[in-house]
C-alpha cells in the first residue's frame, strides 16, 4: 500500500495526475481505512478541479481520522474555490483547533475571509501566520491583497516588497506590487513590476490585463492593445480583457474594431456595467449619440454611480440638444468624482 500512496505522489509532483489517482485507488483498495490516501486522493482532484468528487475524499479522510488537520484544510481549499468561503472557514476553525500553530491554515482562513468581505479579520490571521512562518511569501503576498483592496497602498507595498524577498520568482507579487503601484499613480514603477511578473510567467494574464491597462493610463495605447492582444490569445473568453482593449483602441480612434472588441465582451458577460460603458464611449466618439445615451442608462441602472457614464451620457445629451438632462449628469458626475470632466477632456471629445 506504501508503495502505491509513495508512486501516487511522485506522479502528483510530475503531473501526472490521473496516474496519481490510480495509483491512490490501488492504495485504497489494499488499505481502505488509510485516511492519508483519501486525502491525498482529494489533492489530486483539486488539482484537476473534480472538487467535488476531492470533497468527498477528504470527507472519508476525515471520517477515519477526526483529528487530520490536514484534510479540515484540504477541504476548506476546495470549498473556497467552489465558491463557498462560510464553509470552508468552518474548515479552517477545525484545522487551527487540532493544531493551533498551523500556518498555512491561518493564510487560506484570511483569503476566505477576504472573500467574504471582512479584511480587518482577514489580516489578523495572515498576522498570525507570519507570526508562525516568518518567511511565509503567500502570507506577506496575500496581506498586501488586502490592504490593496482597503487602499492602503504603502502597507500592501511593504508586503509584497517582503513576499518577493522570501520568494523572488513568485511572479504574483511582483503582479499584485505593480496593482498597487498603478493605483498610486505610480505607471512606470507598475509597468516595471508587470515585466518582470511576465517573464517570470509568460502566460500571467492578468499581468497582460494590468501592463495595459498602465499603458493606456500614460496614453501608449498601441502598447496597450498589444497587452491586451496577448491576453486575449491567452484567454479567448475573458471578457475584461475585450473590454480593456474596446476602450483602448477607442481612446486611439479604431472605433469600428472597438465596437466589435465591444460587442464580443458583451457576448461573453452580458449586462456588464463597465463594457455597457465603454461601448456608449465608442457611439459617443462615432457621433451615435441615441445609441451612446441607451448604453449609459443600461450601464447607469446597473450603477447609478458611475461617473464615467453619468458624463459621457450627459455629453451625448447636449449633442442631442437636451441642455437641462445634459447638465444635471455632468453635475452628478462631478460630484461624484470631480476630475471626470478632466479626464473627457483628455479623450479629445468635443463638448
Amino acid at each position: 500500500m506504501l508503495a502505491f500512496n509513495n508512486r501516487g505522489s511522485a506522479y502528483s509532483s510530475k503531473g501526472e495526475l490521473d496516474r496519481a489517482i490510480q495509483d491512490y485507488d490501488q492504495a485504497i483498495r489494499l488499505a481502505p481505512l488509510d485516511a492519508a490516501a483519501f486525502n491525498n486522493r482529494g489533492l489530486v482532484f483539486a488539482r484537476k478541479n473534480e472538487l467535488s468528487r476531492a470533497i468527498q475524499d477528504y470527507d472519508q479522510a476525515i471520517r477515519l481520522d477526526p483529528k487530520l488537520a490536514l484534510a479540515f484544510n484540504n477541504r476548506g481549499n476546495a470549498y473556497s474555490s467552489r465558491g463557498e468561503p462560510e464553509r470552508a472557514v468552518q474548515d479552517y476553525d477545525q484545522a487551527i483547533q487540532l493544531d493551533p500553530a498551523y500556518a498555512f491554515a491561518f493564510n487560506n482562513r484570511g483569503n476566505a475571509y477576504r472573500s467574504l468581505g471582512n479584511a480587518r479579520r482577514a489580516i489578523k490571521d495572515f498576522d498570525q501566520a507570519i507570526r508562525l512562518a516568518p518567511s511565509y511569501a503567500l502570507a506577506f503576498n496575500n496581506r498586501g491583497n488586502t490592504y490593496t483592496s482597503l487602499g492602503e497602498l504603502d502597507r500592501a507595498i511593504q508586503d509584497y516588497d517582503q513576499a518577493i524577498r522570501f520568494a523572488p520568482n513568485l511572479a504574483m507579487a511582483y503582479s499584485n506590487r505593480g496593482n498597487a503601484f498603478s493605483n498610486k499613480g505610480e505607471l512606470d514603477r507598475a509597468i516595471e513590476d508587470y515585466d518582470h511578473a511576465i517573464r517570470l510567467n509568460p502566460r500571467d494574464v492578468l499581468a497582460y490585463d494590468n501592463r495595459g491597462l498602465a499603458h493606456t493610463k500614460k496614453g501608449d495605447l498601441d502598447r496597450a492593445i498589444q497587452d491586451f492582444d496577448k491576453a486575449i490569445a491567452l484567454r479567448p473568453a475573458d471578457p475584461s480583457a475585450w473590454n480593456a482593449r474596446c476602450f483602448a483602441r477607442a481612446l486611439a480612434g479604431y472605433l469600428e474594431t472597438a465596437l466589435a472588441d465591444c460587442n464580443e465582451a458583451l457576448r461573453l458577460r452580458p449586462q456588464d456595467t463597465n463594457t455597457l460603458d465603454s461601448r456608449g464611449f465608442v457611439y459617443l466618439k462615432l457621433g451615435q449619440a441615441d445609441q451612446a445615451i441607451a448604453d449609459y442608462d443600461a450601464a447607469l441602472r446597473l450603477n447609478p454611480q458611475k461617473a464615467h457614464a453619468l458624463y459621457g451620457r450627459g455629453l451625448a445629451k447636449r449633442r442631442k440638444a437636451d441642455f437641462s438632462g445634459a447638465e444635471a449628469d455632468l453635475m452628478a458626475a462631478n460630484a461624484i468624482s470631480p476630475r471626470i470632466g478632466e479626464q473627457y477632456r483628455g479623450y479629445s471629445i468635443p463638448p
